[in-house]
């Protein structure tokens, strides 16, 4: 066990780094991050930065020192610093549950391997006739990068020949995974905090909305009824137990019009359909990272009400004729007494670019939904 008072370093200093900095420190802990960019949100609210490349042996080692353990807010990290890291402190979750979740096909191997339902899928290697991939899985399908992808980064769909003609020229030079689109009724993600002894908790399932790939709406309770609902659960517990997870990880699924659960993707750390649980749940998973990390006892996941996060893009901010940014009405989701706002120090908005997120609560799912519509409407 890790008690209070000890140093927790995180590779990475993102939005994700910076909650969990803030969990931490709220819990008795000092936090430094590894981030190569300097300034960075995480770095901003911990005691130390360190910023150097993932390649600077010295600077890592002497990170690695500073922390009684090292975990990780991303999945792009090449592993090799992982394996220096892991010889000096302890690394949690371990550098193969990372390597596994950084690569889409090692992923849909791992998958398969363990006979956990999943989305049909056809390696394709740099150089192969991806056009004959795709035409043998038939259309629509999703072609990927095999590599560091998330957000909708590094994918396309396709339903042409036309679209295949595309895809060609996009991925023909790199390794690559074409999938079954999957035309599903609704999208899901449980998240799991498992700990060194095997002890689990599952937050409550998410129902989740992206808009243009990037998620746009987390609802909890996700409006699927109890036997789903449990059968998610099991599914994230079991894929935890079977990877070895120690520390957090988010299951991200499709519900399919037959009622079929299906893995889309899976994320080792904390992940953004679960920010809801910051105001609407009585441990947040960043709380729950920490916890699991350092062998405390995991938290209580209820549901204090119903919840739906939204997240705010870089698209907020308007330009103006004059060539200035107008900012996001920050008044008015603030004087909203059932609203929560959560900004992450980024300097720069863009389109596309995670900003921050809001919550809204409410007597139901639905009603939290409309309200959260409303107020994005007026943003």
């Amino acid at each position: 066990m890790i008690l209070p008072g000890k140093t927790l370093g995180v590779l990475g200093g993102g939005q994700l780094g910076r909650m969990f900095a803030q969990a931490a420190e709220r819990l008795g802990y000092r936090v430094h991050i590894y981030e190569p960019a300097e300034d960075s949100p995480a770095g901003e609210v911990s005691a130390r930065e360190f910023n150097a490349p993932y390649t600077d042996a010295e600077t890592l080692a002497t990170f690695a020192r500073s922390c009684a353990a090292v975990t990780y807010e991303f999945e792009n990290v090449p592993v090799e610093p992982l394996w220096k890291i892991e010889k000096l402190t302890r690394l949690l979750p371990h550098w193969s549950v990372l390597e596994t979740c950084q690569n889409r096909l090692r992923e849909k191997h791992w998958l398969r391997k363990h006979a956990f339902p999943h989305v049909p899928f056809i390696e394709v290697e740099a150089g192969d006739d991806l056009g004959a991939a795709i035409r043998r899985l038939g259309l629509p399908c999703v072609v990927k990068t095999a590599d560091f992808g998330y957000d909708g980064k590094g994918q396309l769909k396709v339903t042409s020949e036309d679209g295949i003609a595309r895809a060609v020229e996009a991925f023909a030079r790199q390794r690559s995974v074409v999938e079954k689109f999957i035309d599903f009724k609704c999208e899901l993600s449980v998240i799991v905090a498992r700990r060194e002894d095997g002890v689990m908790a599952t937050f409550p399932v998410a129902e989740n909305i992206h808009t243009k790939h990037i998620l746009d709406f987390s609802i909890v309770p996700a409006r699927i009824n109890a036997a789903t609902l449990a059968e998610a659960e099991q599914l994230g517990r079991a894929i935890a137990e079977k990877i070895g997870l120690v520390g957090l990880l988010a299951i991200e699924l499709f519900l399919t019009d037959r009622g079929e659960i299906l893995v889309n993707e899976l994320a080792p750390r904390p992940h953004n359909s679960g920010h809801w649980t910051l105001d609407a749940c009585t441990t947040s998973q960043f709380e729950q990272h920490v916890r699991a990390v350092c062998g405390l006892p995991l938290g209580d996941t209820s549901v204090i009400k119903p919840v739906v996060m939204v997240n705010i893009l870089g698209d907020a901010w308007k330009p103006t004729p004059a060539g200035a940014v107008t900012e996001p009405n920050w008044s008015m989701l603030l004087a909203t007494p059932n609203a929560k706002l959560h900004l992450y120090g980024k300097r720069e908005p863009r389109v596309g670019r995670k900003m921050g997120h809001f919550t809204v609560t409410g007597p139901t799912a639905d009603a939290a939904l409309e309200a959260a519509r409303a107020l994005k409407a007026k943003l």
